[in-house]
This record gives C-alpha cells, sequence and structure tokens, in this order.
C-alpha cells in the first residue's frame, strides 16, 4: 500500500538502543551470521584470445567453452551450500560473465584500462582477458563491505598447466591460515591441489611505465604473477585464487569435471 511503511532493526540496531528484554527472548533462534564468504569465478563463456588470438598447434581454442569453468564451480558450489544450509554463514556467488572476441569494437593490445577502484591498467596481450574481468569481479565482492573471506576460481593460466600437470590444481592465498583450512578442504574432498608462492618481487614484471600495472608480465612463472596482479584489487580481505586451469575439463572424456565444487563447499563449512 501507498500509505503505510515499515522499518526493521537488526540486531545491533536492537542492542544501540539497550533493548535486552526483547534480544533476551530473540537470542534463542539462532540464525546469527558469523562469516561472510563470496566466491567469485571467471564467466568467460567463449574465449577466442581477442586480437592476441589463439592460434596454431596446443592454442586449445576449440575447447574454449570450458573457459567459464570457475563460475561453474562457483554455481555448483551454490546448488550444494543452499541443499546443505550450512549455519552462520553468508555466501555471495558472484561471477562477470562475457566472451572475449575480434571484432570493430573488441578492446586492443596497448589499451588502457580504467578498474572500478580507478586502478589504471595497460593491456600487454588481450588473452590475458580473464584477470581482468576478474580485478572488477574481486572489487565488487570486497565493497559489499565486512567480507571475511574472498575466494577467485578460474581458469586462468597456461602455465598452471605446464607446473601441475592435468591432475593438480594450483591455489594462492594471501594469508597462511586460510591457505592451511584450504588444504585441509581439499585433501578432505579428494581434490588435488598445491599452494603456489606468491613473491612480492616478481610484482615487478607487471609494472608499466604509463599505468599503474599490466596485465602481463614476461612468460616465466605465469600463474605466479596472475595471481599477484589478482592481489592488487583485494585491499582488507582474506582472499586465495584457484587456478584450475589444469583440471577443469576431462581430456579424455572430453567434458568438465566439476574440479572444485567439493572443495569449495568443504571451505565454507570449515571456516
Amino acid at each position: 500500500s501507498d500509505c503505510l511503511e515499515y522499518k526493521v532493526l537488526e540486531k545491533d540496531e536492537c542492542a544501540a538502543l539497550k533493548m535486552g528484554s526483547f534480544l533476551a527472548v530473540a537470542q534463542g533462534s539462532g540464525g546469527q551470521v558469523t562469516k561472510k564468504i563470496a566466491l567469485v569465478g571467471k564467466g568467460l563463456t567463449f574465449d577466442s584470445g581477442g586480437y592476441n588470438i589463439k592460434a596454431g598447434p596446443g592454442s586449445m581454442i576449440e575447447l574454449m567453452k570450458f573457459d567459464m569453468g570457475g563460475m561453474a564451480v562457483v554455481m555448483g558450489a551454490a546448488k550444494t551450500l543452499s541443499e546443505i544450509r550450512p549455519e552462520n554463514v553468508e555466501v555471495h556467488f558472484i561471477s562477470a560473465i562475457c566472451e572475449n572476441m575480434v571484432s570493430e569494437s573488441a578492446f586492443r593490445p596497448g589499451d588502457i584500462l580504467v578498474a572500478s577502484n580507478g586502478t589504471t591498467i595497460e593491456v600487454g596481450n588481450t588473452d590475458a582477458e580473464g584477470r581482468l574481468t576478474l580485478a572488477d569481479a574481486l572489487i565488487y565482492a570486497e565493497n559489499m563491505g565486512d567480507m571475511d573471506y574472498i575466494f577467485d576460481i578460474a581458469t586462468l593460466t597456461g602455465a598452471i598447466i605446464v607446473g601441475l600437470g592435468r591432475e593438480y590444481a594450483g591455489f594462492f592465498s594471501n594469508d597462511q591460515d586460510t591457505a592451511d583450512v584450504i588444504s585441509a578442504s581439499a585433501k578432505f574432498g579428494g581434490e588435488k591441489l598445491w599452494q603456489m608462492p606468491m613473491p612480492a618481487e616478481m610484482l615487478e614484471r607487471t609494472k608499466s611505465k604509463i599505468a599503474d600495472i599490466k596485465n602481463v608480465g614476461d612468460r616465466a612463472g605465469g600463474s605466479i604473477q596472475a595471481a599477484l596482479f589478482l592481489n592488487e584489487f583485494v585491499k582488507r580481505t582474506r582472499w586465495a585464487h584457484f587456478d584450475i586451469a589444469g583440471v577443469a575439463w576431462s581430456w579424455g572424456l572430453s567434458a568438465a569435471t566439476g574440479y572444485g565444487v567439493r572443495t569449495m563447499v568443504e571451505l565454507v563449512e570449515r571456516l
């Protein structure tokens, strides 16, 4: 009705008003959120590479429908968590969904982009697009406020396949306690996962002369440089990045593996 309105007082507001009598009755009902978690999945529904087009043997352009594997993990975790309903946790499921195609309006090598937090990014390679989409998604997640953890999942780099093969995923974290829980969660879920280093000095390779940062560095340690790039867009929250490029797809079955869902669900329940 246009002549009625209502106001909802949250628990903190009631406490500030010293409503002890009311809160005493309400406290037995539970449901208090004690953890807020964001799961952020890379959602490239097809990746041509853009103007740095995927070409030649090993480019895997014909398989790039799986470049939304991170988003699929997030959606799979959302479905499972909605069914088991872990208590006292609020989980947000986020993905920046698009294609990376070649056209007259496509972005180009050498472009300077501006992320939603004002960071300027020099495009060194249009085929390093996943980290660009994730940058704004991570900023969005952190700006939702009071997030305890942010985890991004992505088929991000070929370098992780070179380093760990097609059975292990790699993960990176800015907090070792969180990393320990991640390792235990993956082991419990039966998913092979290896913690990777984040040496701060390697961030120098992504420095730009004309912007705050470049989206690529050199070829050595490519998956590490990608993780360090992403970490620049998470300023105050415990965070981890999962690079599942080698494990999201079964080359033998020509089908998605579902890797990561079990680890994400167990992680949410343990934190």
